[in-house]
């Protein structure tokens, strides 16, 4: 016998898996729920999610949005009611987006800077009510515009330079009514730059920026636009929003939006793009937060209502490949539902 051979016989059944003599059983490790546990590798929790909100104008007003079951546009006083939810079951932060009334959109988005504007309200009202959560806030002008683009058109094209004052006025004015985070959604270049400067300027040097870093021009985005009623009133946002074809390109855009002061950096859409969010996890030290967007809710939500699928084991699956991939922050409508679960377990 040669040194190194095992003289005990190994079957048949087990050869393609013998190696000298050691017989590789991976399976041990998942052989009871105590040891998996032990051994799991990636771990998610409350503390990695943010709750998207819809706020509208009332009071006691709650408008269900059909293509997203469980979510409904709310007026401030019950949006303060449902962040509490979110503060009770640990949810570190809220993001907010405010759905207004046709009448008070413009070409210029001028009700985005109002201080007295519904978002700066419903901000200054759960900053009261729950002071420890924390409040982000959209910054892109297609709530507020009248053509549905996240900035300016002029004569048929957003210009880019004509859109970096009003971010920033915006931006300032959120920072003002007490927001703890703004994060600029637009995909204008140098928008980061623009509001940094800007809030630094107004005193604001301890907001942050979540820059939607890398963000698609995605057809999972559906729902959301009904929710706000701010899909474009013409043409796209191709020429803004990232090709989803692309992946390089996200490391140009990681590059500008750290150069200019992001605090964080985002991936919208998240689950779709979960390569994109380990691409910037891999070039950053920067936090990475991911969007599990409306449309990527909504299909749990309709396969569920089918009887084709489990929502709540594929909601936090969902959530888990997104943790996995990399993100240290996860922005979801199922947050809520997420929360309870993992609360249970």
């Amino acid at each position: 016998m040669r040194l190194g051979e095992s003289t005990t016989a190994v079957p048949a059944r087990v050869q393609l898996r013998y190696s000298g003599a050691v017989l590789v059983r991976p399976r041990r490790n998942r052989s009871r729920p105590a040891l998996r546990r032990l051994l799991r590798e990636t771990r998610l929790s409350p503390n990695d999610l943010v709750l998207p909100l819809f706020v509208q104008p009332g009071e006691e007003q709650r408008t269900p949005i059909d293509s997203m079951p469980g979510h409904a546009r709310l007026s401030i006083d019950l949006l303060v009611e449902k962040a509490g939810e979110a503060a009770a079951l640990g949810i570190p932060g809220v993001a907010l987006f405010p759905a207004l009334a046709d009448d008070e959109k413009d070409a210029r988005g001028s009700a985005s800077s109002k201080p007295d504007g519904l978002l700066q309200r419903a901000v200054r009202a759960l900053k009261t009510a729950h002071p420890e959560l924390l409040v982000i806030t959209d910054v892109a002008l297609d709530p507020y515009s009248s053509d549905g683009h996240d900035g300016v058109l002029i004569d048929g094209r957003i210009d880019n330079d004509e859109t970096l004052p009003l971010l920033a006025a915006m931006a300032v004015s959120q920072a003002e009514a007490g927001a703890d985070l703004v994060a600029p959604s637009d995909m204008m270049d140098g928008r980061v730059l623009a509001i940094r400067e800007a809030l630094d300027s107004a005193g604001f040097g301890e907001v942050g920026i979540g820059s939607y870093c890398v963000k698609y021009a995605s057809a999972f985005y559906g729902p959301f636009r009904e929710a706000l009623d701010s899909a474009p009133r013409g043409g796209d946002k191709k020429t803004y929003q990232m090709d989803p074809a692309n992946v390089r390109e996200a490391l140009r855009e990681l590059e500008l939006d750290e150069a200019e002061g992001a605090d964080w950096v985002m991936v919208k859409p998240g689950l779709v793009y979960a390569d994109v969010v380990r691409l910037l996890r891999d070039h950053t030290a920067l936090p990475v937060a991911a969007y599990h967007v409306s449309g990527e809710y909504a299909m749990l939500r309709a396969a569920a209502e089918k009887g084709w699928l489990d929502y709540e084991s594929c909601l936090l699956e969902s959530l888990l490949s997104l943790k996995r991939a990399g993100a240290d922050v996860i922005f979801s409508y199922g947050a809520l539902d997420a929360a309870r679960l993992l609360q249970d377990a």
